[in-house]
C-alpha cells in the first residue's frame, strides 16, 4: 500500500483511544495506520513557567525517534497540554508538506475544564484534530469554510462546530496533493 500513516504515543495513551483513532483515520485517508511504539515524553520540552509542553520541540524530537521511510505520514498522539511560541496553547502542530504533526489529548476532554467525561464527544474532537494535522502534513493550510475539517481552531468550540470532513474543494486539493507524492 503505497500510503501509510504510523501513530506514535507521546507518553501512555490508553489502548483504546488509539485503536479508535486508528480505525477512523483508516476510513478518512484510505490507507494502512499503523500504532507505533511509545515515544517517551522529552523533559525538555516541558516548560515549567507555562506548565507546558512545547509542540515544536516534540516534533523535531520525533525526528530522531522514527523515520518515515515506507512510512507515508506520522502523527504523535500526546495526553499533555501543547504550545507554540506566541499562543497559549494549540490543539496540534504540523509540518505542512512534511512527515510529521502532533496532537495534544488534554484541552479535548470534558475534565480539562471541570466537566464530567464524555468519550463519545472526547473521540469526536480527536479525530477532527488528527484529520486537521494530517491534512497539514498532506500539504493542505487553513480552510475559510468553518465547517471544514481544515478550519483553524482557536478554541474548543471551533473545534466542536466544524466537521471531521474535508470540504469539496480541500477535499479536491487532497487528492491533487497525494497523487504528486
Amino acid at each position: 500500500m503505497k500510503n501509510k500513516i504510523s501513530l506514535v504515543p507521546v507518553g501512555n495513551i490508553e489502548k483504546w483511544v488509539m485503536d479508535s483513532l486508528a480505525e477512523q483515520l483508516e476510513k478518512t485517508f484510505s490507507c494502512a495506520i499503523e500504532i507505533d511504539r511509545e515515544m517517551e515524553i522529552p523533559k525538555q520540552a516541558f516548560n515549567p513557567d507555562r506548565n507546558q509542553y512545547s509542540s515544536s520541540f516534540i516534533l523535531k524530537e520525533m525526528h530522531s525517534f522514527i523515520r518515515p521511510e515506507g512510512k507515508e505520514k506520522v502523527l504523535g498522539v500526546a495526553d499533555f497540554d501543547l504550545y507554540v511560541s506566541g499562543l497559549n496553547f494549540v490543539f496540534g502542530e504540523a509540518e505542512l508538506g512534511g512527515h510529521f504533526a502532533i496532537i495534544s489529548l488534554a484541552r479535548l476532554r470534558q475534565s480539562f475544564y471541570g466537566l464530567p467525561e464524555n468519550k463519545t464527544l472526547f473521540m469526536k474532537r480527536t479525530v477532527k484534530e488528527a484529520v486537521h494535522e494530517l491534512g497539514h502534513v498532506y500539504g493542505l493550510a487553513h480552510c475559510p469554510d468553518a465547517e471544514c475539517v481544515m478550519h483553524f481552531s482557536n478554541s474548543l468550540m471551533d473545534t466542536d462546530r466544524k466537521s471531521s470532513s474535508f470540504c469539496a474543494r480541500c477535499q479536491e486539493q487532497l487528492e491533487k496533493l497525494s497523487s504528486h507524492r
